[in-house]
């Protein structure tokens, strides 16, 4: 068979019940996506998402909703009746396919180059069933694999799988476990599928007894031990759910620092999968970057700061404690400290937005600054624009949102208050503390200050009238 077509199943029906969640169990996230988008993931570096099906039945339809993006094919399990009853409901789909690789959808960090290996080894063995294997540190709880013997040597070939319950004196003494991992040739599979029974505890049809028809039946069911035990471990309580949070974490930090990146403190960072960093840039600890983030190269994110589907160009700096969210960040602009970038906000190249600033679907050209305490929303501000301390553009009038444009070069006095919609010219000063209802031309100047007063001695005066008044009580 020069081309054999090869099908991946993921068995993701399963509420998850020792989660305690409303959620259903696969689409609880682990480094900022959903535990079955990183097994999708991983199975689309080896098949196109056109044979890729994934086995649904709990919640069927919020999975759906969710990972139906990712563009894989979905089976409905109506009833969740174990995971060969899953593999029933998929002979129809699977009947153009010869060989199928069978993945758990709770079983996230399992890698493209496992996946591939686990395909070719079962391909070159003309194996009717086999099975990736691991041995974890502690493989108490797990069903192990007992290879047979062949001339006083272990072989490839698997004489049975026993589950811990039943395993014997000497048995106890295997540390190889069975991943729940398996590539099938499809015919085999369904050729014996409807053989399975349901007479255990549980009453459901289990996967792993087609290794016991295959091998009474002389068929090839062989054994392949991955040497990265952590890649199939599964996901049944929230403290594994950690766990396995933390495993990809750390995997991302040391991909991104073999990169070229600087992370001070690695473990204190939380860096979601999707995330990219470019050569030089200095990460410092306890920063967060979420979601789509994108950050250039040569930039300095600084401690506490938490960014979520950004990008961020080259040579920026984002100081302490700053937050940004889908919002975009060019060249070398500078953010912070303490500054928070809303959704929709485009701070241009060497830009400044300090401080206990906030923008939101505000846009500010070239060098534009607004270095202190500083409200700017629905906003645009110019090349080389001011905007001092204090000042806030007045965007909601209660029912709508309105805009407030700023031209070049303008210079905006601290404690302005900006009354949208209006337009302030380029080249235009606007008085401190000043309230502007109406548009600025270019080059004016826009003042709503009354005349100051002064009035000699008044302070104290009144000094001695508030003393007067306590020596009468």
């Amino acid at each position: 068979m020069t081309n054999p077509r090869f099908a991946i199943a993921i068995l993701a029906a399963g509420n998850g019940t020792r989660l305690k969640s409303k959620l259903p169990k696969v689409l609880h996230k682990i480094a900022g996506l959903p535990l079955l988008a990183h097994v999708i993931r991983a199975a689309a570096g080896i098949v196109p998402p056109a044979d890729i099906f994934c086995i649904i039945g709990h919640e069927a339809a919020r999975v759906r909703a969710e990972i139906a993006p990712l563009g894989t094919n979905f089976i409905e399990q109506l009833e969740q009746r174990g995971t060969g009853h899953a593999m029933m409901q998929c002979r129809e789909a699977l009947s153009a396919y010869h060989h199928v690789l069978v993945l758990s959808g709770d079983v996230p960090l399992i890698r493209p180059e496992t996946i591939a290996a686990l395909r070719d080894y079962h391909i070159a063995k003309a194996a009717a069933m086999t099975i990736l294997t691991s041995q974890p540190p502690d493989p108490f709880g797990y069903g192990r694999i007992v290879r047979r013997v062949v001339k006083g040597v272990s072989s490839d070939i698997v004489e049975a799988i026993v589950e811990q319950k039943q395993l014997t004196p000497a048995q106890q003494e295997v540390g190889e476990i069975n991943s729940g991992i398996y590539a099938f040739n499809v015919a085999d599979l369904y050729s014996r599928i409807d053989q399975l029974s349901t007479d255990n505890p549980h009453g459901e049809f289990y996967l792993t007894q087609i290794a016991a028809i295959l091998g009474r039946d002389g068929r090839p069911v062989l054994a392949l031990r991955t040497p990265h035990a952590s890649e199939v471990l599964g996901v049944n309580t929230r403290r594994e759910l950690a766990q396995l949070d933390s495993i990809l974490r750390e995997r991302k930090t040391r991909e991104l620092m073999d990169n070229g990146v600087t992370i001070y403190k690695p473990e204190t960072v939380l860096i979601d999968a999707d995330v990219t960093v470019g050569e030089d840039t200095i990460i410092e600890p306890f920063v967060q970057l979420l979601g789509d983030t994108n950050i250039g190269q040569e930039c300095i994110i600084r401690s506490y700061s938490v960014l979520t589907d950004t990008r961020v160009g080259d040579f920026v700096r984002i100081n302490q404690g700053s937050i940004a969210e889908e919002s975009i960040i060019e060249q070398a602009a500078v953010i912070g400290p303490y500054a928070r970038i809303r959704p929709g906000s485009e701070i241009g190249p060497e830009a400044h937005v300090g401080n206990f600033v906030e923008t939101k679907k505000t846009k500010m050209a070239r060098g534009a600054k607004a270095n202190h305490l500083t409200y700017l929303g629905d906003a645009e501000i110019g090349e080389r624009t001011n905007i001092g301390a204090g000042t806030i553009t007045c965007n909601y009038d209660g029912v709508n949102k309105h805009r407030t444009v700023i031209g070049n070069g303008v210079f905006i006095g601290s404690d302005t208050t900006l009354v949208a919609p209006i337009v302030i010219g380029d080249g235009a000063y606007v008085g401190a503390a000043s309230c502007i209802t109406r548009d600025v031309p270019p080059d004016a100047l826009g003042l709503t200050r009354p005349e100051l007063q002064i009035k000699n001695g008044w302070a104290k005066e009144k000094r001695k009238r508030l003393e007067a008044a306590k020596q009468k009580k």
